[in-house]
């Protein structure tokens, strides 16, 4: 069991770089990429950071629209809202898009009721049974003020150690408490974000990383080319320069003058006594050639991520109306829904898992499927419009087409509530109306 703990708390390790360096793109901290030292130099510290964060953009785009709106086949739905799962689903899927993968666990609480948590992938990791690709085990580390505290779940016990130190990694770890798993398989649920077999997780902007690098080189440049030449520059000819002492480290005069210019740049007015003096300004330089890069780049970052072009402010294609918009986000509505049917086999998992801590039931023989919410960009009324003329013609039920204009199992629920009271109210009503 010391080799399996040390195998799993190695793996929780190895990907920590790479995690480090996905949150600095994700939070647009990421160093500036294609700077020359010779440039630095001479910026010093006037320059401070610059970054368009077109990664954070991404994943939210994506996140938005990966919305579990059910589960057919067994009755999960209140335990689902308890755990606030209806919010806490989406840190899950934000996590896994950004990191390759994140983690639910789902044991009891205090009150026998199933208790389902979203973990982070820098504090969790796990093994696959090579065959079926199920979790075999799994493990989450963690921090106290003074301690470094581990679980070990498998498919027979769950395992708690502790180490008397913080930022331990593999040694030190004890055995302090063990716990029976009486539902025969580890209860955690791994979602992978990753559209190949062998991948072991995939951050949705690998791809971006050198593209919003050069793109953050090039509004840089435009930013020191306006510092430099944006604004006129001013001449003077005809003036005798001013000469001022060279001082040393002690703030004494070494002997030695410079010349200088005699109107600082902050004066808004020069005056000069010499008849032959001309004054004249510079052409401000030409800041319009960026676009032409920015455009490019934009373009490739539409591609790699899906993004459509009014997301990323290009505005010469704007959708003119709400099917050119729907046209637009078609590739973005593809690449979520490719999204749902990854991370729909982890949230039937979960499903399985609440039923059997709830019933006691063996989850591998409970039959569950998820349901999510449309993924692309709806017109309210054309949408409406449409599923009435369906219920209309008889070809759709009205339960089917709550549903079809997102409405929840609870809210549709509700609705039939509502609407038989309201029936029993009109037949009372004419019931006491006099013949």
């Amino acid at each position: 069991m010391t080799d399996l703990l040390t195998t799993l708390l190695q793996k929780i390790d190895e990907p920590a770089a790479k995690y480090a360096d996905l949150e600095r793109y994700y939070s647009g901290t990421q160093p500036l990429a294609f700077l020359a030292s010779e440039a630095r130099e001479a910026l010093g510290t006037r320059f401070g950071r610059m970054a368009t964060n077109l990664p954070r953009l991404a994943i939210t785009s994506l996140t938005e629209r990966l919305r579990v709106s059910g589960f057919t086949g067994v009755d999960v739905w209140d335990d689902w809202l308890r755990n606030d799962m209806d919010e806490l689903s989406a840190v899950a899927h934000r996590e896994a898009l950004l990191l390759g993968s994140s983690y639910v666990l789902v044991w009891v609480d205090q009150y026998s009721r199933p208790l389902v948590t979203v973990e982070s992938a820098k504090q969790m990791a796990c093994l696959r049974d090579p065959g079926t690709r199920r979790i075999t085990h799994a493990i989450k580390r963690w921090e106290t003020d003074t301690t470094t505290e581990a679980v070990l779940y498998g498919p027979d016990e769950i395992i708690r150690y502790r180490a008397n130190s913080t930022g331990a990694t593999t040694a030190g770890f004890k055995v302090i408490d063990t716990i029976r798993n009486p539902l025969g398989v580890p209860p955690v649920v791994r979602l992978l974000n990753s559209d190949r077999i062998l991948d072991e997780g995939v951050s949705e902007i690998e791809d971006l990383k050198p593209l919003v690098d050069a793109l953050n080189k090039i509004l840089v440049d435009m930013m020191v080319a306006s510092e430099y030449t944006g604004r006129p520059r001013r001449y003077a000819t005809g003036i005798e320069l001013e000469e001022e002492p060279v001082l040393d480290e002690n703030g004494e005069e070494t002997g030695e003058t410079v010349a200088v210019n005699p109107y600082p740049e902050s004066n808004r007015m020069m005056i000069a006594e010499e008849a032959a003096a001309k004054f004249g300004q510079l052409e401000p330089g030409d800041l319009s050639s960026y676009n032409n890069a920015v455009d490019i780049l934009l373009s490739q970052v539409s591609a790699n991520s899906a993004l459509p072009h009014h997301y990323l402010g290009i505005l010469e294609n704007q959708p003119a109306s709400a099917d050119s918009l729907r046209a637009s986000e078609a590739s973005l509505t593809s690449r979520a829904e490719a999204r749902q049917k990854q991370f729909g086999r982890a949230w039937e998992d979960v499903a399985r898992l609440i039923v059997a801590v709830r019933d006691g039931v063996d989850p591998l023989n409970v039959d569950v499927r998820c349901k999510w919410s449309d993924a692309s960009t709806r017109s309210v009324s054309a949408e409406a419009d449409a599923t009435v003329k369906l219920v209309s013609a008889g070809v759709l039920p009205v339960t089917y087409a709550l549903q079809r204009l997102g409405y929840t199992d609870d809210e549709i629920e509700k609705i039939r509530v509502a609407r038989r009271t309201e029936a029993l109210d009109t037949a009372g009503v004419n019931l006491l109306r006099p013949a």
